[in-house]
């Protein structure tokens, strides 16, 4: 029995006034109950209980030790509810970290929408395309793309990040736009070192036959605007995410590349340091960010946001 049980049940003992109750309210048996309080007067060194047919009492020592030990459950006790506190609240600060060019084009805007929604809550927002340590770092959840290597953090999947082969009217218009995924190894190509760091793309044909074709060209870099604004200004075609070159091709700036085959999708996680005991503010989080997300997120406008209501001083604007 550790001290904590013990404490508990010294209490009880001397509250009821009997073993069999005491050890009864703390799922004993009664010998287990009276050995453990002969073994705590044996360390102690001093009797605590006078033991009668009547019942049992406590000595003077033992009253005493009794007033600690009720002080001290007490403070247990509101330790506890002070953690069960932390644990539901949705107040306070929460740490998140991403990518660079995923929380500027996505996170930015949905946490600004999500601050707005829980004004108790504060948000620390960091944007790093390096491996952050969770835990060491203080991070509270974390935007992941890909697969989860680290198995002993929790994590709640959100979704797929799908990409895309394109290039500019511009270019196309001056070198050609290639019919089959062999033709794009004879064009100049943009690559994303983090995901495309082997110079080698691969597609997804209608038949599910996958081919993959070495690339090079004029850029290679780690940062998505680079690629997408290289790919913008005419120099070559370039895989990106859809929510990268989503504005670019509703603008025309950019179009789709043999859009009949498919490229990899990224798998899409909330991660954060435990599967168990989530704290609230992460849970409602997690929770909201998943609805806001919902079926091809990647298409959504989420920067644009409804006009704030108007106060009475700006609902008749001056002429």
């Amino acid at each position: 029995m550790d001290r904590v049980q013990g404490l508990q049940l010294f209490i009880r003992v001397v509250e009821t006034g009997s073993f069999s109750k005491a050890s009864a309210d703390m799922g004993l048996t009664q010998p287990t109950a009276t050995k453990h309080v002969a073994a705590l007067e044996a360390r102690l060194g001093a009797r605590l209980l006078y033991r009668s047919t009547r019942g049992v009492t406590p000595t003077e020592v033992g009253a005493l030790y009794y007033d600690k030990c009720k002080r001290i459950a007490q403070e247990l006790e509101e330790a506890d509810n002070l953690a069960l506190l932390l644990q539901s609240r949705v107040g306070g600060q929460l740490r998140i970290s991403t990518s660079v060019a995923f929380g500027r084009r996505v996170m930015t805007p949905l946490v600004l929408r999500f601050m707005r929604e829980h004004p108790d809550m504060s948000v620390d927002l960091s944007f790093d395309d390096r491996y952050v340590n969770l835990v060491e770092q203080g991070v509270d959840v974390a935007l992941r793309m890909g697969r989860l290597a680290d198995s002993t953090l929790g994590a709640r999947f959100l979704g797929l990040n799908p990409w895309l082969l394109a290039a500019s009217p511009a270019y196309l218009q001056a070198h050609g736009t290639p019919d089959s995924a062999e033709a794009v190894a004879a064009h100049p190509c943009l690559v994303y070192s983090s995901v495309q760091g082997d110079e080698r793309w691969s597609f997804t044909l209608p038949d599910g036959r996958i081919q993959t074709v070495p690339v090079k060209g004029p850029l290679r870099s780690n940062n998505l605007s680079a690629v997408l604004s290289a790919c913008r200004a005419g120099m070559g075609l370039a895989v990106l995410p859809h929510y990268v070159a989503r504005v670019s091709l509703n603008e025309g700036a950019l179009v789709p590349v043999l859009p009949t085959l498919s490229l990899p999708s990224q798998e899409l996680h909330a991660v954060y340091p435990s599967p168990k005991l989530l704290p609230g503010k992460v849970q409602v989080f997690v929770n909201w960010l998943q609805a806001q997300l919902g079926e091809r997120w990647w298409e959504k406008n989420l920067e644009q946001e409804p006009a704030p209501a108007a106060g009475p001083a700006q609902a008749h604007p001056p002429a």
